[in-house]
């Protein structure tokens, strides 16, 4: 038996409304990132199959007939309607929670945001965590983390998706030597000292000290007093040590007497979402899909302003 309407193309339908919206088909196209005379075919594919015209082509635009006028509503209520039909199967299949970690000063709103109105019977949260916290994922705290990498801690049992890179700078007191200079390299800073952080895993550690060096020099290191981050500022500002962290980084910003100098010649830092490898979650795909669909750059950690 033939269901109703069951030949027709939601795909066709959805150009329809873009058209429609946009009353010509070179600005729908452009928009829908098709080429305009596969655009046309379309919509006279569909047409067709209705049986009527939807549209007069003038040489000023594209107007809605009659029929097209009576068809845009059911049309795009047809599209809602399919919309929903596919998140509530997709919720019926999927865990009802998720929760998103989040390290350091990186941002994840925009995303968690899409993620929720793709899921809105979902409990989907999130979670600040500490920038060495090893265990969160293990431990089922969170069920991804956005953080950069190297990652502190082991991560053989751990998936990691790039979202994007960073470059790396310098962070130095306004007085150091140098400070104000438009960017420096590798070579320029083999007599400053660098904190060391002997919980860290030896990659994560050697990525934040530049090592090894191209001279084999190994980097000088900071006496072991500090206890935070905000104590490792303090060092900097003091001109005790120096700090390589990412461009996106903002915290340095908050602490009077620093500034930045950009680094060249240095692979940047990758944000990634750190995964456990041997679990599917289909809400971990579609956090991604989130992350990607126009991600505005404001929810990109970007580089501070020099003093």
């Amino acid at each position: 038996m033939r269901v109703p309407g069951s030949d027709l193309d939601l795909r066709l339908v959805g150009y329809f409304t873009v058209v429609a919206a946009h009353a010509n088909f070179s600005r729908a196209a452009a928009v829908l990132h098709v080429a305009q005379p596969s655009l046309s075919r379309q919509i006279q594919r569909l047409e067709e199959h209705l049986g009527v015209r939807l549209f007069d082509r003038t040489p000023q635009g594209s107007r809605l007939t009659e029929a097209g006028r009576a068809f845009l509503p059911q049309a795009q209520a047809l599209l809602q309607a399919a919309h929903q039909a596919e998140l509530t199967a997709r919720d019926g299949a999927t865990p009802r929670e998720f929760t998103i970690g989040y390290v350091e000063d990186l941002v994840i709103t925009h995303a968690v945001r899409r993620l929720r109105h793709r899921h809105p019977t979902a409990r989907i949260r999130t979670r600040h965590l500490e920038w060495n916290d090893a265990h969160a994922l293990t431990d089922r705290r969170v069920d991804a983390l956005v953080a950069r990498a190297p990652l502190p801690f082991p991560a053989d049992r751990l998936r990691l998706t790039e979202l994007w890179t960073e470059p790396r700078v310098l962070v130095v007191s306004t007085d150091h030597r140098l400070a104000g200079k438009e960017s420096v390299t590798v070579d320029d800073l083999s007599e400053e000292v660098l904190p060391q952080c002997p919980s860290a895993v030896p990659q994560w550690s050697d990525f934040a000290r530049l090592e090894p060096r191209p001279d084999g020099v190994p980097a000088r290191s900071a006496p072991i007093d500090y206890e935070s981050f905000e104590d490792k500022l303090d060092l900097v500002a003091e001109e005790r040590t120096v700090l390589i962290l990412a461009a996106g980084d903002r915290r340095p910003q908050l602490r009077p007497g620093l500034t930045t100098v950009p680094i060249e010649g240095i692979d940047p830092v990758r944000v990634v979402l750190a995964t456990r490898s041997a679990e599917a979650n289909p809400l971990i795909d579609d956090f991604l899909h989130a992350w990607s669909s126009d991600t505005p750059a404001a929810t990109r950690a970007a580089p501070p302003p020099r003093p």
